[in-house]
């Protein structure tokens, strides 16, 4: 008989060096997602504040329309609409500064804008025209990523190389509830963590990741309780209600701003529309549900708060329509201009300098492109000779 098989001699205890590392209590995020229109923290909320977040949802939905009615007259290959979700894309915006990175997925296209970006520069990528559409280090917006959650390495290791230089440079990283089944998920949070660097996550809990629901991908409490895996603070907030997911996505960013390192912020919203205009989204949920979520609207929610305290009549509801309008209309008139394309561009803006492989492909490109212009000038001087 063994010293561990002896009853009552045996007495397993922790090893010696063991402790918790970090009080998870603090990081636990709330039991409700935290709101503030229709409750009394509105009262408290700043008038001029909320008049903005209006009027850029208004835009911003009216963005979303004629983005989606672009793809049905062929001048969009795909566009993943953010409608019912302007109010994280919106808050998001606005609670950065100008010296700060947005790091968007690819249905952050209106996060772009609201940070203000040229719209037919943020619709470019979708139109298949160019890489990305813009010049990411002018407007501190980094590409629209297409694979999921990749940005948001991207998003820790920019965050992360700002405090080792010094410089006072928040990041803020968009994902869908998707994304944190991915792997760069997981690495992103782990180190931003650890290097306690000044980034902000925001999910956005949208129900699906296409047609697969929440409760498929996972079985946490919720996915802002995945940050106290990670130490971080997870924030769990109406993502309907514009003035809750600015506040709390400010007091994430001045946390981070001030040295506190990364928090995680899931925001409950809905995707009204289908996952793209590629999508059918009736094979994967009913009338009935999406009804439900219309009347928790973000518009309506934030309509409804302004007129019960007098701040909003016809004339500046028909103000921000009118705005939205002229939005739409300015896009539409450019969007519907057949772009000028040159195929050599597929070479320019992928490496610092070109690897042999691809200057070889440029050449060859370049000698075909040449070929092609020579035999239709030859074919022009047919023409004329013939008349």
């Amino acid at each position: 008989m063994t010293v561990m098989e002896q009853r009552g001699v045996y007495r397993p205890t922790p090893p010696p060096a063991w402790q918790l590392r970090t009080d998870p209590a603090p990081l636990l995020p709330d039991a409700e997602p935290y709101r503030v229109l229709g409750t009394e923290a509105a009262g408290k909320a700043d008038e001029e504040l909320l008049g903005r977040l209006y009027a850029q949802l208004v835009l911003g939905r009216r963005y979303n329309t004629q983005a989606t009615a672009l793809t049905k007259q062929g001048r969009l290959a795909v566009y993943p609409s953010s409608t019912g979700q302007e109010a994280c894309e919106v808050a998001a915006a606005l609670v950065l500064q100008e010296r700060d990175w947005l790091f968007p997925s690819y249905r952050d296209t209106l996060a772009a804008v609201a940070r203000g970006l040229d719209p037919v520069q943020a619709l470019t990528l979708l139109r298949g025209d160019w890489h990305t559409g813009y010049d990411p280090r002018e407007h501190r917006i980094a590409p629209l990523c297409t694979p999921l959650a990749t940005q948001l390495p991207h998003a820790v290791g920019l965050a992360h190389a700002a405090r080792l230089k010094g410089d006072d440079v928040v990041a803020l990283a968009m994902v869908g509830d998707g994304g944190t089944s991915e792997g760069d998920f997981h690495e992103a949070l782990n180190f931003a963590a650890v290097w306690q660097a000044p980034v902000v996550f925001l999910v956005q809990n949208n129900g699906f990741a296409i047609s697969v629901p929440l409760d498929k991908q996972t079985a946490a409490p919720s996915l802002a309780h995945k940050a106290v895996g990670y130490g971080m603070p997870g924030r769990l907030v109406d993502g309907n209600d514009a003035a809750a997911v600015h506040e709390v996505l400010s007091d994430a960013v001045s946390r981070a701003r001030a040295g506190g390192g990364p928090t995680l912020v899931e925001a409950v919203t809905y995707r009204m529309e289908a996952h793209t205009n590629a999508d059918d989204a009736t094979r994967y949920r009913g009338d009935t549900e999406v009804e439900a979520w219309r009347a928790h609207d973000p518009i309506l929610l934030l309509e409804r708060e302004l007129t019960e305290r007098g701040l909003l009549d016809e004339d500046r509801r028909r103000a921000a329509r009118d705005d939205a309008e002229a939005m739409a209309a300015d896009l539409r008139e450019r969007m519907n201009q057949d772009p000028e394309l040159n195929p050599m561009d597929l070479f320019s803006h992928v490496y610092a300098e070109q690897t042999t492989q691809l200057r070889e492909q440029a050449a060859q490109l370049r000698a075909e492109l040449e070929a092609s212009d020579a035999d239709d000038a030859d074919d022009a001087d047919g023409e004329e000779n013939a008349r």
